[in-house]
């Protein structure tokens, strides 16, 4: 089960979350009937993206895929450079422009996310990795031809554009994501990983944020060159998914890039798979609270045969919630407290990962014997075929629900690129998916036993300071001023006006209820065949038990332990033989219980589903090792910048007696070690009951069918005891001053910080949040372009009304170069003064945010996701559903002088309450220069140990 509310952090393929599956029952249930789930080739057959292509003379290829059901436009450009491309001493150069190419144009300047909000565009974004960069946006069909206008300038005309002035901003911006990503747990494996499975000079052996002394060193014309070497439009790929077809999207293509000159083709790279002459292990030391055992391998990439049953072998030994790694180490031996195991596969290249975080007081040395023990048996005997047919399952499950968007990082348009640039056919990815479907036991074991039999590198990090490493040893470059504006050429005509938007056509929602009284809120979606349901629970962090904080994350963690009729092992199968997702989380205000399924499926699903809602058996035998990982992932929140501060600033800002202020990560340590499944049953019997449940619904099949089934499962399911009761006692806020947690050896200050507000979600906030836009709600805010874009001092800068049901404090983030941390607090207190008095929202800002907010609809709600998530809030705060089919008047009515008004009167720059973490040696001298207290707490000592 997936606990949505988990949010720790750590390298990205290596997270470290809390526990959330079940383990090997020691009892056998009683027997249940074993679902019978639809045919593999049925799902298969529901994948499908038709399209078509045309090649302009100077080499752009185009592919063009029609999708009418929202009037919105994914454009998606794919180059043929990525880290990979680059030699010695240019690393990093392919990132680099990611950045310098949202910086303008000849034709458009200025910060290009400018007129993409201005025209309603969402899912906009860049993207490097070894094997591409990417931009994209999905907007509406009449601004189609801006987008194509901004994408073919910076394509054929950024050059002039591009400045000293912009080339040392982006490089700060640059370092500071590096510092941002070198800064979480486990941040620094990403280079050991490579450095040992690739010999030095091979195009993969180094990280796609490349070397900031090659940066550094990088003078404006080098970088110039990168650019005519790669960007040409013979080295690119344009997709266009949705409410287009390819006779429309012809003479669009060829009018905004048919003058651009090819350049250079991009040479493939050659690329050898290395073996490593004999096993290689290494010992890194990080501040983590538990040691990690990381084991990889070099393996073949995409368009080898053997790249799929490699793919299979991971999910089988770690990838699965019933996998080989995790019912071993995790659920039976109780040796590790997460486990996966993953083949990331690229264009020339696939890296295979085996990963364990040993459970604290384990000798790791025990768990990577089990490792190879495990990894042995598997290679000897291979997958069972129930194995293969659940990784199947589930893939092609996943595969659909992702149909549904048109861009995006992972929509249609993104499949047909991938396949076009790395395999020369945008239909690749059914031919990805066949290969899977068709593996057998056979031949995902002899795949195995050729790799994976190999010698590996193995990285174990253990808990201790960081040693230096070599980036850190860069010095920080000197200030540099703001790039000024460039005037526009002009040389291909104005940018093209936005046409007649259409309006969002939000579904009609429908209202039902159960025999039992539990209400259902539906919308039907006909997109791609899949059920969405969520309970929603009247519950929420504000129900957790005072006292007992972390009750409600152990009894959601909990759910899948195993009930009357199945084990945690049935439970974990079931899902995956259906391509079923069961996951929880919890909000301020709400708890809720999801499923996500082919419909198809459905009534199968639905009887696993109700019977993890209505039968949790919380086994006692298996409580201490939940509460085990429990509290390990605790500890590795308090290594984490963002779990930290996430603890510990909602008391401050709510009042430590708000029920809102018991949202504290994880919990206190020392009541979950204490926790009883007595506990459990009684939050379980208060809270997760039908009298406090909401069913909300978004399938293609009618709500006829769905209530039937929904009613044969939970119609006759009735609480137990009494109810559970909410008191929202206000809370006195913290007065204003500055909490430091030290975190030593941190390259970055993570800043939060709060200041409490009268306003209450069931206020309405479409007003103040729309004020917002401009002060931290969107890219161009006040706040990110000041200390990102200005000063180049942070990778990203937010702020925004933190909404609950009774609550609405205003919680700005800010992750900071160390050596700036007190500067970036002074900016930040003087940004948010002047938008409040003397520097108010003006009409520009006034303008972009109304009409991106209105053209942006369509675009916003294109999912089922979405649908489902406006459906909860709507309800949650009131609102009646037909909510957003209505909100473009609202929008249009508002005026300038009623937003500022209404920002001004919620929030009070002097009321912040800061929460930095830290190196303290670093940043407290910075900080008691700012006129506040100043409180010191050491990691430690955040929660009781």
């Amino acid at each position: 089960m997936r606990i949505k509310s988990v949010a720790l952090s750590g390298a990205a393929a290596l997270a470290f979350v809390l526990p959330t599956q079940t383990i090997l029952a020691q009892a056998a249930p009683k027997a249940v009937a074993v679902a019978k789930p639809a045919p593999v080739s049925t799902l298969v057959k529901a994948v499908d993206i038709p399209y078509q292509t045309f090649t302009l003379p100077n080499g752009l290829r185009v592919v063009v895929h029609t999708d009418r059901k929202a009037p919105v436009v994914a454009v998606s450009v794919w180059y043929d450079v990525g880290s990979k491309h680059e030699p010695k001493g240019k690393t990093g150069f392919a990132h680099l422009f990611e950045h310098l190419m949202f910086n303008g144009s000849e034709n458009a300047p200025g910060d290009f996310f400018a007129p993409l909000k201005s025209v309603g565009a969402t899912d906009y974004n860049g993207t490097t990795y070894f094997d591409r960069t990417n931009y994209f946006e999905t907007v509406p069909t009449a601004a189609l031809d801006r987008a194509l206008f901004l994408e073919s300038d910076r394509m054929g005309y950024l050059l002039g554009a591009v400045t000293q002035g912009v080339l040392d901003e982006q490089r700060g911006v640059v370092q500071n994501e590096k510092r941002q990503g070198d800064n979480q747990p486990y941040g620094l494996t990403q280079y050991k990983v490579l450095e040992g499975l690739f010999p030095a000079g091979h195009p993969y052996a180094h990280t796609t944020i490349g070397s900031m002394a090659d940066l550094d060193a990088a003078s404006l014309e080098t970088v110039k060159d990168w650019f005519r070497s790669h960007y040409g439009p013979n080295n690119a790929v344009l997709v266009l998914a949705g409410d287009i077809d390819v006779a429309t999207a012809k003479p669009l293509v060829e009018k905004y890039f048919g003058a651009i000159k090819p350049g250079p083709k991009s040479a493939l790279p050659t690329v050898s798979i290395p073996t490593l002459p004999a096993p290689v292990s290494e010992v890194m030391k990080d501040r983590v609270a538990a040691v990690m055992i990381s084991r990889n391998w070099a393996v073949p990439g995409l368009n080898d045969p053997e790249s799929a049953p490699l793919v299979v072998a991971a999910s089988v030994l770690g990838g699965l919630a019933s996998s080989r790694l995790d019912n071993i180490l995790v659920k039976k031996e109780k040796l590790a407290v997460q486990v996966s195991a993953s083949d990331r596969v690229f264009a020339q290249v696939g890296m295979f990962n085996m990963m364990a975080i040993v459970r604290p007081g384990v000798d790791p040395a025990l768990v990577n014997k089990r490792m190879d023990e495990i990894l042995a048996d598997f290679l000897k005997n291979g997958p069972t075929a129930d194995e293969v047919n659940r990784v199947v399952a589930k893939s092609v499950s996943g595969r659909i629900q992702g149909l549904e968007s048109v861009g995006g990082f992972g929509g249609k348009a993104v499949a047909l690129a991938e396949g076009a640039l790395y395999s020369n056919d945008p239909g690749f990815y059914k031919k990805q998916l066949q290969a899977i479907a068709a593996q057998t036991p056979a031949t995902v074991q002899a795949a195995a036993d050729k790799w994976l039999s190999r010698p590996s590198y193995t990285l174990t990090v253990v808990p201790g300071a960081r040693d230096a490493y070599e980036e850190a040893k860069v010095p920080p470059r000197a200030d540099v001023p703001a790039a000024p504006d460039q005037p526009a050429k002009g040389t291909r005509g104005a940018l093209p006006e936005v046409g007649q938007v259409k309006p969002l056509s939000f579904p009609t929602v429908q209202r039902s209820r159960l025999s039992n009284g539990i209400e259902l809120v539906y919308a039907q979606r006909t997109a791609v065949p899949i059920t969405q349901i969520e309970a929603s629970f009247d519950a929420g962090i504000a129900a957790d038990v005072a006292g007992k904080l972390g009750t409600q994350r152990l009894t959601l963690g909990m759910l899948e332990e195993g009930t009357a009729r199945r084990n945690s092992i049935a439970i974990a199968e079931e899902q995956e033989r259906l391509g079923a997702q069961i996951g929880s989380g919890a909000s301020n205000d709400r708890t809720t219980v999801g499923l996500s399924v082919p419909s198809i499926n459905l009534a199968s699903a639905l009887d696993l589903y109700a019977d993890l809602l209505r039968n949790p058996a919380f086994p006692e035998d298996e409580l201490a090792r939940v509460k085990a990982q429990t509290l390990a992932g605790i500890k590795q929140e308090l290594t984490s910048p963002q779990g930290l501060a996430g603890r510990v600033l909602p008391p401050l800002v709510y009042g430590p007696t708000s029920p809102y202020a018991k949202a504290q990560g994880a919990g206190d340590p020392r009541a979950v070690a204490a926790m009883t499944r007595a506990d459990l049953i009684a939050f379980q019997q208060a809270w997760l009951r039908p009298d406090k449940a909401k069913i909300f619904i978004t399938s293609d099949r009618p709500l006829a069918e769905v209530k039937a089934a929904l009613e044969r499962a939970l119609g006759d399911w009735r609480g137990t005891g009494a109810a559970g009761a909410k008191s929202f006692t206000a809370g006195q806020a913290s007065a204003p001053k500055i909490v430091l947690i030290n975190r030593p050896d941190s390259p970055q200050s993570m800043i939060l910080a709060g200041a409490p507000t009268p306003l209450k979600g069931i206020d309405n906030l479409l007003v103040q949040n729309t004020a917002n836009d401009a002060l931290g709600g969107s890219f161009l805010s006040r706040i990110n372009t000041d200390i990102r874009e200005n000063k180049h001092w942070s990778y990203g800068v937010r702020g925004g009304f933190q909404t609950s049901e009774f609550a609405a404090p205003y919680v700005m983030s800010a992750p900071v170069q160390a050596d700036k941390t007190g500067a970036s607090i002074d900016a930040l207190r003087t940004d948010v003064t002047e938008f409040l008095t003397t520097k108010p929202m003006d009409q520009v800002e006034f303008d972009r945010a109304i009409t991106g907010a209105i053209r942006s609809l369509s675009g916003n709600f294109e999912t089922s996701d979405a649908v489902l998530s406006a459906m909860e809030a709507n309800d949650l705060y009131r609102r009646p559903d037909d909510y957003y089919a209505t909100i473009t008047q609202r929008y249009q009515a508002m005026t300038l002088p009623e937003l500022n008004k209404s920002i001004q009167a919620a929030l009070n720059p002097k009321d912040f309450i800061w929460v930095v973490v830290g190196d303290a040696k670093t940043v407290k001298p910075q900080l008691d220069t700012l006129g506040l207290p100043v409180e010191v707490v050491e990691a430690s000592a955040v929660v009781g140990q």
